[in-house]
């Protein structure tokens, strides 16, 4: 795992320094490109404040609800169409159709459907997460093993009670993978949904400070604390389907 980790360690710190160069050497207006020094006090001070632990955390809160929303609809609704062909054939098309458009597009419908607040913006992050949910829970019961799932029914295991014990535990990590890739795309639905539709996140925060040159560096510490997050949360998620997956686990 570490041998894993160094090459985008050391990447990072290879764009780090290149921007310290860029910045110290006057290529490019401050107010353009604030050095990465600034951008970290101006991060320090907002955490240190309250205001971005304050941000960071409704945004989280409002992806996090949006994420478990899209779970709790979209696993069966994988498992459906996993189980008929039927159904995989009259609603895949309209999923593949929803992913062309865009959440910037869909924001303002939203608002004018549902109005302002948290409830809005975690309907467009459920919209943006569930399609990777849907695809990863039909992708893991096509793909289990059959001796496995045979030997259950066997044993006497049918219907709810298979899927409960058997099918689901043994497509758990390739569940689990969609969500980690669904939860950081919620984030990006949250930052959106705040900027158009108002509210007290991270998304807002970016939102405030388009207006003025000087708050540039502000922008990049929202920024840079939105790539801790995803970063974070991806890491913790691969983790935790690492652990579900004993093969992976002991690769």
């Amino acid at each position: 795992m570490g041998h894993r980790s160094l090459p985008p360690i050391l990447f990072g710190v290879t764009l780090l320094a290149a921007w310290h160069i860029i910045a110290s050497l006057g290529v490019v207006p401050s107010y353009v490109l604030p050095a990465p020094i600034d951008v970290a006090r101006r991060l320090v001070s907002g955490v240190q404040s309250g205001y971005l632990i304050s941000a960071t955390g409704q945004t989280l809160f409002e992806a996090l609800l949006g994420c478990l929303a899209a779970a709790i609809l979209g696993i069966p609704l994988g498992y459906l169409l996993a189980k008929s062909q039927l159904a995989a054939h009259v609603i895949e098309p309209y999923l593949a159709a929803s992913q062309a458009v865009p959440a910037v597009a869909l924001a303002p419908l939203i608002v004018v459907w549902m109005g302002y607040g948290t409830l809005p913006i975690t309907v467009l992050c459920t919209i943006i997460v569930i399609f990777p949910v849907i695809v990863s829970t039909a992708t893991g019961m096509r793909t289990l093993d059959r001796e496995v799932v045979d030997a259950a029914r066997l044993d006497g295991a049918a219907g709810a009670d298979l899927a409960w014990r058997i099918e689901l535990p043994l497509a758990a990590p390739t569940i689990l993978a969609g969500i980690r890739t669904g939860f950081t795309l919620s984030i990006t639905g949250a930052i959106v949904g705040e900027m158009v539709m108002g509210g007290e996140g991270l998304g807002a925060a970016l939102a405030a400070g388009q207006g003025s040159t000087a708050s540039t560096t502000f922008l990049f510490a929202v920024i840079a604390l939105l790539a801790v997050l995803a970063i974070g949360i991806y890491l913790s998620l691969h983790l935790l389907e690492r652990r579900l997956d004993p093969l992976r686990e002991s690769s």
